[in-house]
């Protein structure tokens, strides 16, 4: 086997390769900056309480988190284009530590606004995942690894909540305040990605031939980016697609811990326990979504990845649905947990067709296509801060929403197009030709 070439298995146990150094490096990279990015949702009862927040400003603080991911996600995907996935994550992991480190110094509701907003920059570290891995593996299996790397990152989301009560309640041990112990407690992301940045520069490659400079690319890629592809409705399908199901995830995550507190009046630490299960599901249930994608793609093409993506975003919006009408912690845990699963495998679906869609201008769709699950993150933000609106009415409204776009994913054709099918992606994507 020519060690040069993308991979077509994945040896999860693996670290003999490049490939597999990089691929296990680019997801634990996502997993710190989603820890980072989400550290203070579990914590946001007692940052509520200590800063004197109203619900309209604790709506627009998750607006904020996840809102200027939105062109960071977009910017980054052209970076990953020009410089790299490798100095592209380096670079953003320093720079993203800085806010993580130092929103501790916030002491009133515009300046945790502010650093709220700064942190959320880390969230465009999913489009340097999706991008590398795709560097790294051959069309046969790079639905799954970019389902498995964006599951294990997405991990963060769900150990943060879990982790971030008990690094609090550390801290409050201690002998500092509760006022204090939320603002030490941010230190212990901002180290993590700070050392991933390290492990970044020290164990990956740009592609399995070598980086960018080595081997001439950066100069080539420059000139390759083709702002046409706007006008491919693929595109911004997957785009609504992902705001549903990723966007879902990241708002859940925001708001999951405030909603068990004032809902079915839990401790802040079991909060943050049942909002971790959720995201810990990302473990096995993003990557079964890419898993499958890639299954159904060998025997179905496109299309087939294209109505399995609309058939779990239809379980999905069914399963959020069940969640709202809830009346017990029990059946709000048990409809919680098949949402999720739905969710979490749309997200895989979603990114086992992405790399497919234009193979010459792969970071810039990642990257609009990411930005999607962080605009439908804004978007539903705006239910959660509404005065006249409760979390249970929220939740309803967005069950249905998740249900109306899976429905017009089911009527787009992802199928490759004359024009787009070169002989290189031809020879490389003989299992997804129709």
């Amino acid at each position: 086997m020519n060690t040069q070439q993308p991979l077509n298995k994945l040896p999860l146990f693996s670290l003999s390769s490049v490939q597999m150094r990089t691929f296990h490096t680019t997801w634990l990279m996502f997993f710190v900056c989603f820890f980072g990015w989400f550290g203070l949702a579990p914590l946001m009862p007692t940052i509520r309480e200590d800063l004197g927040l109203t619900k309209s400003q604790v709506g627009n603080i998750i607006i904020a988190s996840v809102s200027s991911t939105i062109i960071a996600r977009l910017i980054i995907g052209k970076l990953c284009d020009t410089w790299g996935p490798r100095k592209t994550a380096i670079r953003l992991l320093i720079a993203g530590s800085l806010p993580v480190f130092l929103v501790g110094l916030a002491h009133d509701y515009t300046t945790f606004l502010l650093f709220r907003l700064a942190i959320g920059v880390i969230g465009a570290s999913f489009v340097i995942t999706q991008f590398h891995t795709s560097m790294m593996f051959a069309a046969n299996i790079k639905g799954t690894a970019n389902a498995v790397t964006g599951g294990w990152g997405n991990l963060g989301g769900g150990v943060t909540n879990m982790v971030m009560p008990l690094i609090f309640a550390a801290i409050v041990g201690f002998g500092y305040t509760k006022q204090e112990a939320w603002r030490f407690a941010m230190i212990v992301p901002g180290v993590m990605m700070l050392i991933v940045a390290w492990m970044y520069h020290r164990f990956t490659k740009d592609t399995p031939a070598g980086n960018f400079d080595e081997i001439d690319r950066s100069n080539n890629v420059k000139a390759k980016t083709d702002w046409t592809i706007l006008g491919d409705w693929r595109i911004w399908a997957l785009t609504l697609a992902y705001g549903m199901c990723f966007g879902m995830e990241i708002t859940f995550d925001n708001v999951a811990s405030l909603h068990f507190v004032d809902t079915f009046h839990l401790s802040q630490s079991s909060a943050g326990f049942w909002a971790g299960i959720f995201g810990a599901m990302n473990i096995f249930a993003r990557a079964l979504g890419g898993i499958v994608s890639d299954k159904v793609g060998a025997k179905t093409g496109m299309k087939g990845k294209g109505i399995l993506l609309a058939i779990v975003l239809l379980l999905e919006g069914i399963g959020l649905l069940l969640f709202a009408q809830a009346g017990s912690l029990a059946l709000a845990i048990i409809s919680m947990l098949s949402f999720a699963l739905f969710l979490k495998m749309a997200n895989g679906a979603t990114y086992g067709i992405v790399p497919f869609i234009n193979e010459k201008n792969v970071g810039l769709v990642s990257g609009i296509v990411g930005a999607g699950g962080n605009l439908g993150g804004m978007l539903f933000g705006f239910l959660f801060k509404s005065e006249s609106i409760t979390y249970v009415e929220a939740f309803t409204y967005i069950g249905y929403i998740v249900i109306a776009v899976s429905f017009i994913v089911m009527i787009t054709k992802f199928i490759k197009k004359p024009a787009a099918e070169t002989a290189a992606s031809t020879a490389g994507n003989v299992a997804f030709a129709e």
